[in-house]
């Protein structure tokens, strides 16, 4: 298949795998590590003293309860299609995202980047213990670089790090290391499509511009507590991260959601980012703005910046939000101030958090104790042809080559990370080698797809946990489900039989293959003969005078024009007279077609 597995691609994020000589090299001389770089401690550090030890809900209750509190605050809010523009307004939105880099070590130290235990994998420097030093590990370039050419950015063979200052406790040394006036990328662009969920008003695409990529540090874990109790988690100071700042060029808030969406499928398609939006790998902060569609000076209103949205939803329902209050605000007279918002589940406002920090109030400078990162052209010549298709390629070649629809191709690209497609080739390379060609064979490849959509995640509705792996396998091996389909395909077993199949392989109940399964249980489908079906339908249709009656006024000779759910009426009562096991819905239904053309309807004409 054209796509690159993402283990292949992860052998670059590997300790010892990336080459120093001639690809990254750094101006100063690396320190040697502090000895015992490891703090071994499984505890929690708290702000005020533990007196709780609840955590907050899932993310999935979080969105239950948003939607019960809607409901009840009695508010009946427009739909999402209806409140992508307000008349006589223009709306501005600029993005900046935040993922955490598939490594294996931090940006700064030895540590590991797994999370694990709280408080087990930090080093000195994570938590700015004195006289410890930032020690820059050079393959964590390797997913940022790849995640900057997947958003069409210019790589820089020079950046340098600087310090932004600011108190809080999730940062421990007081300062964050980012790249703010020498990012490693600049000036890339991500085009947005329909099927990518942008609003109506922007029409088929919408071109966005990337100002900068930067890395940065990520802070600590914070788990708020009853009773103004925060639990630090430091395992996650000190992550490498990549910061994404959009042009202010957005207009809808359905278009911001959809540029969220694609990019977190851009950094999952080249392995760049360790989770999504919701599962806390990755975070979105919105600028908002408006003005007047009238005004002439050209310039934008004054933004305010909403922080730590946790879904796609959230980015729609927050931008909605900020943009009509700062509407309300300037029609009645106001000043809309410079400042940081937040926004919570269940929320219909967004909500001050403190005033807008500038560049002034965060005191950057350039980092002494690093020198400046210099990146040899010929790593990312090698990245970028290693890369494999983009997005926007592969979601065609699904659609073009296995007959999908955009909204399954989409599907199989975002969930597990990017898995689940490698997953789907899997399936499909297996049936290719019990004779099946995916490629010639549209309905087996739909329905393969269909399987690996809607059938495994059922099997989540039981655990949540399929086990898929990078490389795309799970508790159901691909090899065992083209089997299954296989045989499903060709009508040797019949679709409950395979669904029962595919419950037994999740359970690891069966311990044979599943062709020897279906031998040793005599689970074949021997399907009834034409003259049996038959029978049926005459069994069935004695005493429904009425409903032949309907088909005599609807009959053109062919049974086209039947009324269909009155036949699939008289089919569900062939299903449930015959033996399951041995009958095919389809079967059922041209049979008592056939019989309703030839026999039951010409018969009730001749009555008349």
């Amino acid at each position: 298949m054209a796509r690159i597995p993402t283990t292949e691609l992860s052998r670059y994020l590997l300790a010892g795998q990336l080459g120093r000589c001639g690809c990254l090299r750094t101006s100063r001389i690396r320190p040697r590590p502090i000895a015992g770089t490891t703090i071994q401690t499984r505890r929690f550090a708290s702000v005020e003293s533990q007196t709780a030890t609840t955590v907050p809900p899932p993310l999935r209750k979080q969105l239950k309860e948003q939607a019960k509190a809607l409901k009840a605050s009695g508010q009946n809010k427009k739909k999402k299609v209806d409140n992508q523009t307000v008349p006589g307004w223009e709306l501005t939105v600029g993005i900046e995202i935040h993922a955490q880099l598939n490594t294996a070590r931090k940006l700064f130290s030895l540590a590991s980047t797994h999370s694990g235990d709280p408080n087990l994998h930090v080093a000195h420097f994570d938590v700015a213990i004195p006289g410890s030093q930032p020690i820059f590990q050079p393959e964590t370039l390797i997913p940022a670089v790849r995640a900057a050419l997947a958003l069409n950015c210019d790589i820089q063979r020079v950046s340098r790090f600087d310090r932004k200052h600011y108190f809080h406790w999730d940062q421990p040394a007081g300062y964050q290391i980012t790249q703010y006036y020498e990012p490693f990328a600049k000036d890339g662009r991500i085009e947005l499509l329909a099927r990518d969920g942008i609003a109506a008003e922007d029409g088929e695409r919408i071109s966005v511009g990337i100002k900068q990529v930067q890395m940065e540090q990520d802070t600590a874990k914070t788990t708020a507590q009853p009773g103004e109790v925060h639990w630090l988690d430091f395992n996650r100071v000190g992550v490498p991260l990549i910061e994404i700042i959009t042009l202010p060029e957005i207009h809808h808030p359905a278009t911001a959601a959809a540029l969220v969406r694609k990019v977190q499928m851009m950094l999952n398609a080249v392995d760049a980012c360790v989770s999504g939006l919701e599962e806390g790998g990755l975070r979105a902060d919105v600028n908002v703005s408006v003005r007047r569609t009238d005004d002439k000076s050209g310039k934008l209103g004054t933004r305010t910046e909403i922080k730590n949205l946790s879904s796609f939803k959230a980015v729609e329902d927050a931008i909605i939000a900020e943009r009509d209050r700062q509407i309300a605000v300037l029609e009645a007279g106001g000043v809309v101030e410079g400042e940081t918002r937040g926004w919570s589940i269940g929320s219909t406002e967004t909500r001050r958090l403190r005033g807008k920090e500038g560049e002034v109030d965060y005191r950057y400078m350039p980092d002494p104790d690093l020198g400046p990162v210099v990146i040899d052209p010929r790593l990312v010549q090698h990245l970028a042809a290693s890369s494999g298709v983009s997005l926007d390629v592969e979601t065609e070649q699904l659609k073009q080559k296995y007959g999908l629809t955009t909204k399954d191709a989409l599907s199989l690209m975002g969930l597990d990370g990017g898995a689940r497609v490698q997953y789907y080739y899997n399936v499909l390379d297996a049936l290719e080698k019990l004779g099946a060609n995916a490629e010639t064979d549209v309905t087996l490849a739909t329905l393969a797809a269909n399987w690996c959509l809607h059938e495994l995640g059922k099997l989540t509705e039981v655990s949540s946990d399929l086990g898929m792996t990078a490389d795309g396998e799970c508790k159901v091996p691909s090899g065992d489900l083209a089997a299954l389909l296989h045989h499903l395909h060709h009508r040797e077993i019949t679709a409950k039989v395979a669904k029962e199949l595919l419950w037994a392989i999740f359970r690891s109940e069966t311990s044979s293959g599943i062709t020897e399964t279906i031998k040793e249980n005599d689970l074949w489908f021997h399907e009834l003969s034409a003259e049996e079906y038959g029978g049926l339908a005459d069994q069935v249709v004695e005493g429904e005078e009425k409903i032949l009656g309907e088909f005599l006024r609807f009959a053109d000779g062919k049974g086209k024009a039947y009324p269909q759910g009155k036949l699939m009426f008289l089919v569900g009562k062939m299903m449930r007279a015959g033996p399951e096991h041995r009958m095919d819905p389809g079967s059922a239904e041209r049979v008592m077609r056939e019989r309703l053309d030839k026999i039951y309807v010409p018969g009730l004409r001749s009555q008349q």
